[in-house]
């Protein structure tokens, strides 16, 4: 698999990564097995998808549980991202941005990883009662401590504040340019796929011009843009697509013309090719360094997910992409 290079630092990567949050978090639970995600894994290292993405809130805590059983034998094959700076609870999420509590996190990420080093180390979301320096600062002395090789941004919670447009992620950028006074910001990881392509406004840019790895998280619309969904079967209620404003029956029907044509384009490529594979590779010609982050605990999914970064498209078939309808039933 083609590798690329995240941050300053230089640190490669496979080009496709492994979201592995589906595994124990957010989607469908009743299909969550362990041993099942634990055989995807170590599949994606064996295709060379080494990034791998989780975060201490996943389960909470068993997500990078499950990665530890794989990285206990398999360390050097891995790269290993991990996220602090929430709290789950019963009903609600809270921000922890204090510098004793993410150093605290730390420790107790790198137990359940089983390892002694976190190849790069996101800060999930700022905490408001904290100033982001001080968060950023706590993570940059865990670098000094060798216990984080690497620092990046998760700007997930963007669609919170301002819904859509080129200026969707003006804050996050500030947010950037602070830290960035504090510590170099490596990485910074944002929705990007076909069907949610605000970060190519302005965020995108913004990273290409530092040098900053952007890892595109949701590269697959949740799991829409692979064409294996059908409108109207539903969700389980824990289901993070049962709440979400594109996943309704009405709205699924009306995107299917997004899935139509990336399964044209896809026919070009030859029968084996798969509109997911479409979508993942239109995220790879973004920019040499994006990552696309598709998230799954299957190890099909996994194996074609990988297959991807072959997937060269043409100037023709960007060209259609882009000509695509805009999703309906956003957040706005």
């Amino acid at each position: 698999m083609e590798r690329r290079k995240i941050g300053a630092a230089a640190l490669a990567v496979g080009a496709v990564g492994l979201g592995c949050m589906p595994m124990s978090w957010a989607y469908s639970g009743s299909r969550q097995r362990g041993d099942e995600s634990v055989r995807a894994v170590h599949r994606a290292l064996d295709l060379g998808s080494t990034l791998l993405d989780t975060a201490d809130m996943y389960g909470p805590f068993t997500n990078e549980l499950l990665l530890g059983r794989v990285l206990k034998e398999r360390r050097e094959d891995a790269f290993v991202s991990t996220k602090v700076g929430l709290l789950v609870g019963e009903q609600h999420i809270v921000a922890n941005g204090r510098p004793g509590y993410v150093k605290r996190a730390c420790d107790a990420s790198l137990r359940r990883l089983q390892t002694d080093v976190i190849d790069l180390y996101q800060l999930h979301r700022e905490d408001p009662e904290v100033p982001v320096e001080e968060t950023w600062g706590a993570m940059a002395e865990l670098v000094q401590a060798g216990k984080v090789r690497s620092l990046g941004l998760c700007a997930m919670g963007a669609r919170g504040g301002r819904r859509s447009g080129r200026r969707l992620y003006d804050a996050t950028i500030r947010q950037l340019q602070r830290v960035q006074q504090v510590f170099p910001v490596s990485a910074v990881e944002a929705e990007l796929s076909v069907w949610s392509p605000e970060a190519l406004g302005t965020l995108l840019p913004w990273c290409a011009a530092r040098g900053i790895g952007f890892l595109a998280a949701m590269p697959l619309g949740n799991g829409f843009l692979t064409g294996t969904l059908t409108p109207g079967e539903g969700f389980e209620p824990d289901d993070v697509r049962a709440r979400h404003p594109r996943f309704t029956a009405e709205m699924m029907a009306a995107n299917q013309p997004i899935v139509s044509g990336l399964r044209r384009v896809a026919a070009r490529h030859g029968e084996d090719v798969t509109p997911a594979q479409v979508a993942l590779a239109w995220v790879l010609a973004q920019g040499t360094h994006v990552v696309p982050v598709p998230g799954t605990k299957q190890e099909r999914w996994a194996t074609e997910n990988a297959a991807a970064s072959g997937l060269r498209l043409t100037g023709q078939d960007l060209t259609e992409v882009a000509a695509l309808p805009a999703a309906q039933g956003s957040w706005d």
